[in-house]
C-alpha cells in the first residue's frame, strides 16, 4: 500500500470523540453513545481530560488515540520535576471551600494565579455555610477574593440542597468546569447533587480503565444531565499542593490582577517587586493596595520557578 493511499485509510478510520477520564496512559473516551479504552501509540501520554481527539478502533470497545484536536485551554500544575495536566478545553475553574475544616489561602492563590495563566475564569464556592460558629471567620477570608474581582458564592449541600442545586446549575449551564478542593470542603457532595448517578459511572468508569479500587485517583469528565446546552463537570482528585514551576516571572506578574494596575511604573523596567527602589508594586503593599500574603506568594512562586533539578 502507498503512503497516499495509507493516509487515506487513515484518515477514512479516523473518529472523533471526547477525553472523559484518565488513568496513567489509559483513557476512556466518549464516542457518541459508546465509551472506549484507549491507549496513546508509544509512550506518550500528553492527552488530558476534556480533550477531543481523533481515534482508530482497534476493537468494538478499544482505540488507538491518533491526535489531539487543537485546545481552546489547558490546566495543568507542575514542580521542578514533573507537570500534571488537570483537564483541557476549559471555560471555569470553580475552587471549593468551607467553613470547615480550614482550608488553604496558599492553595486558593495557586490555583486562582493557574486559571489567569491560562486565561480560564475564576469561581469560589464557600460551603458548609449552615455551620455558623466559622462562617464570619471563612467569609472574612474569602472576602479577600472577592475584593480583587473574583466572585464567591455561598452554599449548603446539607441544609440547603435545592438552592444550592440552582446555583450550581446556574453556575455551569454551557460551560465546561473543573471543581479543585481540598479533602473534606465537600467537592464529592457537589458532584453527586449535580450528577445524581455520579457515583455509577465512577465505578463503570473505573471498571474500564481497570483501575480497581482506586476511583479517587483519577480525574474525570460529567455531561450535566437535562440541560438545554451542553455542559460538562471536571472532577478532579483533592490535593493540597499546586505547583506553578511552568510560569515565568512575567506570566506569574500578569497573573495577580492587584499588581497590573501598577506594572509598568516602577522605576526599572526589569524590576522585580522584591526590593527594588521606587517599585510601584512594593509602593502599593505599603499603602496596603495590595495584600502582605499574596505578595509573598508571588515572590515564593518566583523562586520555585527559578529552581532548576540539579544531576
Amino acid at each position: 500500500m502507498s503512503k497516499k493511499q495509507t493516509a487515506t485509510k487513515k484518515a477514512v478510520d479516523t473518529q472523533q470523540g471526547l477525553v472523559i477520564a484518565a488513568h496513567g496512559r489509559h483513557y476512556l473516551v466518549q464516542a457518541g453513545a459508546i465509551k472506549l479504552h484507549c491507549v496513546t501509540r508509544g509512550k506518550k501520554s500528553d492527552v488530558a481530560v476534556g480533550d477531543k481527539v481523533e481515534y482508530q478502533l482497534t476493537s468494538a470497545n478499544q482505540g488507538v488515540i491518533e491526535s489531539i484536536v487543537p485546545r481552546a485551554s489547558l490546566l495543568y500544575r507542575s514542580d521542578q520535576y514533573k507537570s500534571k495536566m488537570l483537564a483541557a478545553n476549559l471555560t471555569q475553574l470553580i475552587i471549593v471551600v468551607a467553613t470547615e475544616p480550614s482550608f488553604s489561602d496558599d492553595l486558593i492563590s495557586r490555583a486562582l494565579v493557574a486559571s489567569e495563566s491560562s486565561g480560564i475564569a475564576a469561581h469560589i464556592i464557600l460551603n458548609k455555610i449552615d455551620v455558623t460558629e466559622s462562617l464570619e471567620k471563612a467569609r472574612l477570608r474569602v472576602g479577600l477574593y472577592a475584593s480583587l474581582g473574583y466572585p464567591v458564592h455561598e452554599v449548603s449541600v446539607t441544609s440547603q440542597a435545592d438552592s444550592t442545586r440552582t446555583l450550581m446549575q446556574k453556575l455551569m449551564i454551557g460551560q465546561s468546569s473543573i471543581l479543585i478542593g481540598q479533602s473534606g470542603m465537600g467537592k464529592s457532595s457537589l458532584i453527586n447533587l449535580m450528577i445524581p448517578d455520579a457515583d455509577i459511572a465512577t465505578r463503570e468508569i473505573s471498571a474500564a480503565l481497570d483501575t480497581g479500587k482506586h476511583t479517587t485517583t483519577f480525574t474525570r469528565l460529567y455531561t450535566l444531565p437535562e440541560q438545554a446546552q451542553t455542559s460538562y463537570v471536571i472532577d478532579s482528585p483533592g490535593f493540597q499542593e499546586f505547583g506553578l514551576h511552568h510560569l515565568s516571572e512575567g506570566m506569574l506578574e500578569r497573573a495577580f490582577p492587584e499588581f497590573r494596575p501598577y506594572l509598568g511604573h516602577c522605576k526599572f523596567y526589569n524590576c522585580h517587586h522584591h526590593s527594588e527602589p521606587g517599585c510601584a508594586v512594593l509602593e502599593a503593599l505599603q499603602q496596603n493596595k495590595i495584600s502582605s500574603m499574596r505578595h509573598q506568594l508571588f515572590m515564593q512562586l518566583v523562586h520555585e520557578a527559578a529552581q532548576t533539578v540539579g544531576y
